[in-house]
């Protein structure tokens, strides 16, 4: 399943994969912040065609940068601005195909050409979002959602919030 340290196959198998990965990194461990990280560090490695990908955390009433792996990026975000902030706002996944036709999009890199936002909900209750970047338009469809969304959950059925 894996090739030059990528899974491979079908977006759906691939993201089969990494869950199951996550799942082994999240063994025994509740800290959400190494969580994150890790979770980061396996979606960057396992995931094609990324210039960015991490974690906002809701602090107070905006997004504050956490665990990421990419270019050093935007610390704070308002809850609201940019795909990140609408993503927390609607609490839904939000694909954007081409972020220079997203109004009010937040370029922390310029290289970044596409972006899918997962919020990170528990109980009703926002914690943040995963955010991945990419440089190819076009790159995240409804597959990359689901698998995403699949992680999420894992990510904070595995993870102390207290």
């Amino acid at each position: 399943m894996f090739e030059g340290g990528r899974p491979t196959g079908t977006k759906a198998e691939i993201y089969a994969e990494l869950v199951r990965m996550a799942g082994g990194l999240f063994q025994g461990e509740r800290d959400s912040i190494a969580n994150a990280a890790n979770l980061s560090a396996l979606l960057w490695l396992g995931l094609g065609d990324l210039n960015w990908a991490g974690f906002y955390f809701l602090k107070g009433a905006g997004l504050v940068l956490g665990p990421f792996q990419g270019r050093p990026a935007c610390v704070r975000i308002d809850i609201g601005r940019g795909v990140c902030g609408t993503a927390a706002a609607r609490r839904r996944t939000v694909i954007v195909p081409d972020v220079e036709e997203f109004p009010g999009h937040i370029a922390c890199d310029a290289a970044s050409r596409s972006e899918i936002v997962v919020p990170l909900v528990t109980n009703d209750h926002l914690l943040g979002v995963l955010d991945l970047d990419s440089p190819l338009r076009g790159r995240f469809d409804s597959d990359d959602a689901h698998g995403l969304e699949a992680l999420a959950q894992l990510w904070t059925a595995a993870s102390d919030f207290s």
